[in-house]
């Protein structure tokens, strides 16, 4: 059974947080969220999103680093939404772990804001192609630090429009919360396979 750890931090989106977690469940896949906190000193379990709804994390960061103890999950996910993932770009142990990530190739995850706000500093789209909200992709210089460096971290990417996920060797994007259903069963097919996809879809009555 896979392993994907849920990162929230305050002002994450709720649609596309909760609709990840709610069907990778669904596929019998091990969901952890875990809460970030705004100072590295707290450690709280319960996150208000961007649209006023708290939900209480199953750990706090501080207790799941420790319980990792070093090792990675299958898959690391990071939901949108302003500020929170302004909010996960500043925690300095997961820009670390999207580049442990990475190297192992093991799945990252974002949507919305936290492709250009979170996975752009750390290198992670150069050579890919990625998605995100739409008009995000043109302030990765404010995201990246400064226009060289936006240059440097994401040397030879595409980002595509106009569509719901972009999905390129070990890295998946999101556009939206509208489309974070559609998002979410690619996440689904790449941890639990096709057939279990087309049961979940099937079952829950999708379009």
């Amino acid at each position: 059974m896979a392993d994907v750890a849920v990162f929230l931090a305050p002002g994450f989106e709720e649609i596309e947080a909760l609709t990840v977690v709610d069907y990778l469940r669904r596929a019998n896949v091990n969901v952890i969220t875990v809460a970030v906190p705004l100072n590295s000193d707290d450690s709280p379990m319960s996150v208000t999103g961007s649209h006023k709804v708290t939900v209480i994390a199953d750990t706090s960061l501080k207790d799941f680093i420790e319980k990792m103890d070093g090792e990675l999950p299958d898959a690391v996910y990071f939901p949108g939404g302003m500020p929170g993932a302004s909010n996960l770009a500043a925690n300095q142990y997961l820009f670390q772990l999207i580049t442990k990530m990475d190297r192992r190739g093991k799945l990252v995850a974002a949507m919305c804001a936290a492709p250009a706000v979170v996975l752009a500093r750390t290198g992670i789209l150069a050579n890919r192609k990625w998605t995100c909200y739409p008009g995000m992709e043109q302030n990765l210089a404010e995201y990246c630090g400064s226009e060289v460096g936006a240059r440097e971290l994401t040397e030879n990417t595409r980002h595509i429009e106009n569509v719901p996920f972009v999905f390129d060797n070990n890295v998946l994007t999101g556009r939206g919360p509208g489309t974070a259903e559609q998002f979410a069963m690619k996440f689904v097919e790449l941890l639990a396979g096709a057939e279990t996809a087309v049961r979940i879809h099937d079952g829950s009555c999708q379009r």
